[in-house]
């Protein structure tokens, strides 16, 4: 066999090698999250007892957080959800995070926001095995994002509250377009999507994703 074809097929391989790391550097683990809740120390004592506590149902990919076996009922102006866990720990106001499809079924319209930002967002009735509360604001959907630790967006190049696309494979694959990144030094590096984006793609937990970065 001729040395230059030789040559030339060990180039071909180490580049389409090379190719292949660069375009998986960018890959990171995606999370689908369901509708859940976030409850205040308040808010906790009324719907299940004063001093009551959360019981850890498992750990989530977030240090420190957790889902808890306890659930709640919400109630909305149209519908009603049933069995929708609460995840730890407490907060300091009541948070709702659904999709929208849920937002139809319950009669509610939920801005896209980051956690936290409930200012101006629907309120609705939540009903647990000691009581009820009505909450005036803290229903939203959740804005797709990307959690990373400094040390993380610094090898990605990126900064907290900056925006990137995200590509995703498979026989429905798309691109995410402004996909909020959160930087903390608590956090795991993780994309976060509601149901409704991941049935858009056929995406399950676990999944790899693609920053765009150019």
């Amino acid at each position: 066999m001729d040395a230059q074809f030789i040559q030339s097929v060990v180039q071909e391989v180490v580049k389409n090698y090379i190719g292949n790391r660069e375009q998986g550097k960018n890959k990171i683990s995606v999370g689908v999250s369901n509708r859940h809740i976030h409850v205040s120390r308040g808010d906790l004592d009324i719907l299940f007892g004063e001093g009551y506590k959360l019981r850890k149902f498992k750990d989530l990919s977030q240090p420190g957080q957790y889902a808890a076996e306890d659930m709640v009922t919400l109630v909305g102006p149209s519908g009603v959800k049933t069995k929708v866990r609460i995840l730890g720990p407490e907060r300091s106001k009541t948070q709702v995070e659904i999709s929208m499809t849920d937002g139809f079924e319950l009669g509610l319209k939920p801005p896209v926001r980051d956690s936290g930002e409930l200012a101006g967002t629907p309120g609705i009735s939540v009903v647990g095995p000691g009581g009820s509360v009505t909450i005036k604001e803290g229903v939203i959907c959740a804005w797709r994002h990307i959690h990373m630790t400094p040390e993380d967006a610094a090898k990605f190049g990126l900064s907290d509250k900056q925006y990137v696309k995200v590509k995703t494979f498979g026989d429905r694959g798309l691109i995410f377009d402004r996909v909020l990144v959160r930087v903390n030094s608590q956090y795991s590096l993780e994309m976060h999507i509601d149901t409704d984006e991941a049935n858009a793609g056929f995406i399950k937990n676990g999944d790899q994703v693609e920053i765009l970065l150019t």
